[in-house]
């Protein structure tokens, strides 16, 4: 018998915590074919969704799925976001959450067949997600916003506005 994967719990646990302290809970996924959301709100093959109580109805986080109904231009769609392929869960209003690493391989291979490749040819998939905190604001690292390294990328982070997801590797 395999071991349930902690990432579900993880990101009820977090949506719980966001809703308690009157945060906006969102959550940003890697869209494949396995994703039913509106294609015209993805960047980049992904999307970030806002899953508070007021913007979603009948959300359901389960161990496979996180499914719920929610408003796009007004009219109401199915959203369907399988477990594994969220990268992120945070609060809006200071970007505080937890995010994931997502192992989806980008030339069709199952992320098995990737793992498994020739010897010399290295694979960015990993089998297992790797858990991140998301820093609070005025956190220092050693990376900008942007992920760039600030000696070789001198350009300062933007301030003030809404709070963005930064991503640590």
């Amino acid at each position: 018998m395999s071991e349930t994967s902690t990432k579900p719990y993880l990101l009820r646990a977090i949506y719980e915590w966001c809703t308690d302290n009157g945060f906006t809970p969102h959550l940003a996924a890697k869209v494949d074919a396995n994703t039913r959301v509106p294609q015209q709100f993805v960047k980049n093959g992904e999307i970030v969704l806002n899953i508070s109580f007021e913007a979603t109805s009948s959300l359901k986080m389960d161990n496979q799925f996180v499914n719920f109904s929610a408003r796009f231009g007004g009219v109401s769609r199915e959203i369907s976001v399988p477990v594994e392929n969220v990268i992120a869960i945070y609060a809006r209003e200071n970007g505080q959450g937890m995010a994931f690493e997502v192992a989806i391989p980008t030339d069709g291979k199952s992320a098995d067949a990737a793992m498994h490749s020739a010897p010399g040819k290295a694979s960015p998939i990993s089998s297992v997600p790797t858990l991140t905190s998301v820093p609070s604001p005025g956190t220092s690292t050693p990376e900008n916003a942007n992920g760039a390294d600030p000696e070789k990328d001198p350009e300062p982070p933007k301030k003030g506005g809404r709070p963005t997801l930064t991503r640590i590797k």
